[in-house]
């Protein structure tokens, strides 16, 4: 029985989470969401991911059944977890016929040849390439992480992935067995333990993806938000999708057998939407219920935002920290973090900023200025983000006298 020491401390978390829900700025997230959609062009991208998804699907459903057949354990769970897979992620209506398409051509491609087998891999290896793409452009990042851990990631997410999956569920059903061998029927709480089990594994899943595949630091804390209320707005979407297919059978007049082809692409579709808006949402927590963002501003933005930088760079550069984490810039600078992410990497490439990792930095690296702005010519950082040079542009750094000016004389210019 819990203390009431506990009793107590359960409660004031209860409060403290419930306060924190209150005062959740609701309205300028779905500003942000629906702008983000916009500007980055998400419908474009679930489009691209629901094509190569559906490229994807017979290869990595092919991959599981190797795994688990490597494995005897998970043998006599081959069945209920490819169905259990199916009817968690595609609505009741189409799962039976999709669960045995998957497997008719899953065996074919098994008998595939060695050079067969490798073309329909490359199909999957391709979904995670173009999975890890979208989110580093909905993040804003230019870099990707080396040859080497990409390899690692994703042979680990094809590999692993089903063995998780695998483990959870056999350790899941041993429960039920066992809970039976006791009792009759289960218990209330019991059962609504077990149901609630595919939600908790879809919202690690979704987490996991927003946490490991960006090629930047993600905190747990806010990964975990976005895929708890993807998982949510899914098991609504397929509620809401399954209940249209009942009254309106349009899909299955027209189509007959075939409807479940239509049916599978748009609602591959729309779980892709819902996973970018989760990505965005992951993406701008950290600077969700502070000061008004700016919004870029005319073509010489990218240029003014980078002397901020190097403004606030130049000022950290005497105290303690000698610098400041992306995040904080982004703070301080009141700019999205794709767009402050942007401007960085074009500083990093012309080694006037470079990137700081101490013991004390928990993890999160941080930004420090590497050049003296008395000294140096602001001419590469305008010829990157201001005027190219080229023939037709000449007289206007010859006339400005670009090359003669110095980072300095432009810092002076307070930031607006």
């Amino acid at each position: 029985m819990p203390s009431p020491l506990s009793k107590s401390s359960l409660s004031a978390q209860a409060t403290l989470w419930w306060q924190e829900l209150s005062v959740f700025p609701w309205r300028q997230m779905a500003g942000v969401l629906a702008e983000r959609f916009r500007e980055a062009r998400l419908g474009v991208s679930a489009s691209s991911l629901t094509f190569t998804t559906v490229l994807a699907l017979v290869p990595l459903f092919a991959v599981g059944l190797a795994v688990f057949a490597a494995f005897p354990v998970f043998g006599k769970f081959q069945d209920t977890i490819q169905r259990w897979l199916i009817e968690s992620l595609v609505p009741e209506s189409i799962a039976r016929q999709v669960l045995s398409y998957l497997t008719q051509f899953s065996r074919k491609a098994s008998r595939l040849g060695s050079a067969g087998l490798v073309a329909v891999l490359l199909s999957a290896v391709f979904l995670m390439v173009t999975i890890e793409r979208t989110l580093g452009q909905i993040w804003g990042l230019r870099r990707q992480r080396p040859l080497p851990q990409r390899v690692l990631l994703y042979w680990s997410a094809i590999t692993l992935g089903p063995l998780f999956l695998g483990a959870s569920l056999a350790i899941t059903s041993y429960v039920v067995t066992a809970s039976r061998d006791v009792v009759d029927v289960l218990p209330g709480s019991v059962r609504w333990l077990l149901d609630s089990f595919e939600f908790v594994l879809l919202t690690a899943c979704v987490s996991g993806l927003y946490f490991y595949v960006p090629y930047t630091r993600v905190r747990w804390r806010h990964a975990i938000t976005a895929g708890f209320l993807v998982a949510g707005a899914l098991e609504l979407a397929k509620k809401l999708m399954a209940l249209y297919l009942l009254q309106v059978p349009t899909y299955s007049l027209i189509y007959g057998a075939f409807a479940a082809l239509p049916i599978l692409l748009v609602w591959i579709y729309v779980t892709w939407l819902l996973v970018l808006l989760g990505a965005v949402l992951a993406s701008s927590l950290p600077h969700l219920g502070r000061q008004e963002w700016r919004k870029p501003e005319g073509a010489g933005w990218g240029f003014r935002l980078a002397l901020e930088i190097v403004a606030e760079l130049n000022a950290a550069k005497g105290s303690v920290q000698r610098g400041w984490s992306t995040d904080d810039l982004a703070v301080r600078l009141r700019v999205e973090i794709s767009e402050l992410r942007q401007v960085l990497d074009v500083l990093q490439s012309l080694d006037w900023v470079g990137r700081l990792t101490e013991q004390n930095d928990q993890g999160q690296a941080r930004q420090v200025l590497l050049i003296d702005p008395t000294q140096v010519s602001v001419a590469p950082l305008a010829d990157r983000l201001l005027v190219l040079r080229g023939p037709g542009v000449d007289p206007v750094w010859t006339h400005t006298g670009l090359d003669q000016i110095r980072v300095a004389q432009l810092l002076r210019v307070p930031a607006a």
